[in-house]
Order: C-alpha cells, then sequence, then structure tokens
C-alpha cells in the first residue's frame, strides 16, 4: 500500500511517518511541499504518486488567529479537504481525514456521538466542519472523517510542551478549569489512522480520542505530577484553577467536548488506553522522541 500523507512536520503527521507498517509505502510531503488549498498543486501530486490511500493531516490550528485570518484558515481547513477528495475520487485512492471536536459547542452533558448535531462556535471549527462536509459529499463511500481532540506530542506547538516550559521558568501556572475534553496523544491517534488505513470497509464519521475525561486544569495538574516524579521539573510548581471568563480569548472553545468512540472501537480493535498512561509514555519519550 502506499499512502500520501499531507501535513507531515505536523504533530500527527512526523508520529503517521514514524509509525508507518513495515508493509506501507509512504510519502510524506510538508506544508511547504504542498499546499492543500491549491487544486492544481493537489491533483499534481496525487497524479505524480498514485497513492492507495490518502491521510489529510494538514490543518490550520491556531484558533484565535482564525477569528480574524478567515481566509487563511478556510483554505487550508475548508477547501484542502475539497480538493483532496476530489483528487483521490478521480485517482482512485482512498481519505481518511482528521477533524475536531470544536465542530460542536460544548454544550451537551453527554459525549457527543459521531451523529450528533454540529454547531462550531467560531471560524476554526466552522472550517473545519466545511472540510468534513465536502469530504463526505464528494467520496461518500471511499473516506473516513476522524474528529479527534486536545492533541499533544513531544514537538510542535502544544499544550504539553507549553506547560512544562511555563512551569519550569515561572514556577507558576492559571489553568481554565471548567472546560471538558480529553488529551489525546498523536501517536495514539497515528495508530488508529493506521489501523483504519488496513480497513477499507470502514466509513463514514467517526470519534477517537485518548480514554477518560478532564479539564485543562486536571491535565496540567496531571502533567506537574508525572513529569517531577520523572525528574523533568522542579517541585513545588503552584497550578492554580480558574475559569474561562478569567482568561478571554478571541475565539469561543467548547465547554464540554467528550467524544463518543462507541463506533469506532467497534470498527476496530485496539488497545485504549486511558489519557493519563498516555501521557506517562509521551513525557517518558521526550529526550528521544520517536515521532
Amino acid at each position: 500500500m502506499k499512502v500520501l500523507i499531507t501535513g507531515a512536520q505536523g504533530q500527527v503527521g512526523r508520529c503517521l511517518l514514524a509509525s508507518a507498517p513495515q508493509d506501507v509505502t509512504t510519502v510524506g510531503l510538508t506544508r511547504a511541499q504542498l499546499d492543500v488549498g491549491n487544486a492544481d498543486a493537489v491533483n499534481q501530486a496525487v497524479e505524480l504518486h498514485r497513492p492507495n490511500l490518502i491521510i489529510n493531516a494538514a490543518a490550520y490550528t491556531a484558533v484565535d488567529r482564525a477569528e480574524t485570518e478567515v481566509d487563511a484558515a478556510r483554505r487550508v481547513n475548508a477547501q484542502g479537504p475539497r480538493h483532496l477528495a476530489r483528487a483521490a475520487g478521480k485517482h482512485g485512492a482512498r481519505l481518511l481525514h482528521i477533524s475536531t471536536d470544536f465542530v460542536f459547542d460544548g454544550r451537551a452533558g453527554v459525549p457527543y456521538a459521531p451523529d450528533a448535531p454540529t454547531a462550531p462556535l467560531g471560524v476554526y471549527g466552522q472550517t473545519k466542519l466545511e472540510g468534513e462536509q465536502a469530504v463526505r459529499e464528494l467520496l461518500p463511500q471511499a473516506s473516513v472523517v476522524l474528529r479527534t481532540a486536545w492533541v499533544y506530542a513531544p514537538h510542535g506547538a502544544n499544550f504539553l510542551r507549553t506547560m512544562l516550559r511555563v512551569m519550569a521558568e515561572k514556577r507558576q501556572v492559571r489553568v481554565v478549569a471548567d472546560q471538558i475534553g480529553t488529551p489525546t496523544a498523536a501517536d495514539s491517534l497515528a495508530a488508529v489512522l493506521w489501523g483504519l488505513a488496513q480497513r477499507p470497509e470502514v466509513t463514514g464519521v467517526h470519534h477517537f480520542t485518548d480514554a477518560g475525561v478532564a479539564s485543562w486544569y486536571d491535565f496540567a495538574m496531571a502533567i506537574f505530577e508525572e513529569a517531577t516524579l520523572m525528574g523533568l521539573l522542579p517541585p513545588g510548581v503552584r497550578v492554580t484553577p480558574i475559569a474561562t471568563t478569567d482568561y478571554p480569548t478571541p475565539a469561543r472553545r467548547p465547554a464540554y467536548s467528550v467524544l463518543d468512540k462507541r463506533t469506532l472501537l467497534a470498527a476496530l480493535p485496539l488497545e485504549h488506553q486511558h489519557w493519563r498512561v498516555s501521557l506517562r509514555r509521551v513525557l517518558q519519550g521526550l529526550q528521544s522522541p520517536s515521532c
């Protein structure tokens, strides 16, 4: 199987390349190598490499900047998946597209099922939803839209790395405690995507995060506790819970975005680890990250 991976330098893209099965030939294209918002470039790349499968890990993820950089967000998050789906259909490839919990408004009291009504609160979520819709419209029988949440890795810009830096430098941090979701290690997500790559019969919209539920404050406390035990942080860092209203941002975030993963877990046998187990694994590999 030949697999084309977009966004190859991102958190998920790097983990996909690092964990590719031995019987898979990968072509990883970075943002500089392939602008997914350019229809001609996408078609040329797919025609050149002739993949059996495309995994779209390219995304505009600057949630707050998206409120003013609307065109840039839409180019990558909405137009990009449309171009990829059209090219995949033209050349007979399957498409796995990564989406987000931000397509929901966060008002639910139970985990969101894949078919739950969507209602994005901002530009990022809206453009990601438009991308989902394009994939499902153009490639309904040969695509999977996989929503995930709170992704982090040993590299890139993410909550884990920010917390480790701020805790080491300032010895104190204030973290929102009233937004609820599930942290997801990028290598966990990559393993699921490779599992889906081997199951062409799986289509439609599915959800995946690591197991469990947390607030951002819970996540920060776990980072502090685990990193301190490993000697990555000094003891005595103060982590203070705050409300969303105490930390205003340009974009609104869903207050509750736990995802219901039952359809995916039924379709794909896997070891579904709790987010804290995944956090420990990622922290242990910080000195020599595999992805």
